[in-house]
């Protein structure tokens, strides 16, 4: 059995938002993703999806999004984006996915999972400024991340790998070159947390993205386009 991530599908099956807009390479980017997910991913896999996953409103309007997900093999974890304002709350969430018979679908929030030898746990993030306003947030984010990795170690015990899953960046370039640790890092580092993966970045923002080893940690972005559309394995 195998993992795999990827960040922002930015489905909108309901919603009239192509995301050509930002460039050639998402034409017809769904197709893109079906097609290597299902070359892949076996239904004893694990897929996690970390944020931006549908363009509706409103959680009503996410069926045909859920659907073309729940088609898809695998289980798949799914994590809050910036963008993701049908999130509600899980237990409303879970209801909507019971009666859509949509059965192969859970959300990460305040909580985390077991898959074979790791424990999956993670947080949305956000923007990480000096700005008063950002830093309540952050400071949010934050608790929400130690939630969820002191959930799973409680859960599943302290002798497992982890990967913490982010929307946002847990860490900029601009904090690298000052020295600076973010709150997101010094979380993970309590937890021994050895992979972290997130997305958010696009286009030219791509190459703003920290990868590689960080205090014993392993970075990686997995924004869609970041990964050319494919699946990233683990």
């Amino acid at each position: 059995m195998s993992i795999y991530a990827i960040a922002d599908l930015h489905l909108s099956f309901k919603e009239n938002k192509p995301m050509d807009i930002f460039g050639d390479n998402w034409v017809g980017h769904e197709h893109k993703i079906k097609r290597d997910w299902e070359n892949k991913v076996s239904d004893n896999d694990l897929v996690l999806l970390l944020g931006d996953f549908s363009w509706s409103m409103n959680l009503e309007d996410t069926e045909k999004d859920f659907e073309y997900l729940s088609n898809l093999p695998g289980k798949k974890l799914l994590l809050k984006g910036n963008h993701d304002y049908w999130w509600t709350t899980v237990t409303k969430m879970k209801k909507f996915l019971e009666q859509k018979n949509f059965k192969n679908i859970d959300f990460i929030y305040n909580n985390a999972f077991e898959f074979e030898d790791y424990i999956i746990a993670g947080t949305r993030g956000w923007n990480i400024t000096d700005e008063e306003d950002n830093k309540k947030i952050i400071n949010r984010e934050c608790g929400r991340l130690e939630n969820s990795l002191n959930n799973g170690v409680k859960k599943f015990g302290k002798n497992k790998k982890i990967i913490a899953c982010m929307h946002y960046p847990p860490i900029t370039n601009a904090k690298i070159i000052h020295n600076e640790e973010t709150e997101f890092i010094k979380i993970m580092k309590k937890y021994n947390v050895e992979k972290c993966l997130y997305g958010h970045l696009h286009s030219i923002s791509i190459k703003d993205a920290v990868e590689g080893k960080l205090e014993n940690i392993e970075l990686k972005l997995v924004s869609a386009d970041g990964l050319n559309f494919e699946l990233y394995k683990i």
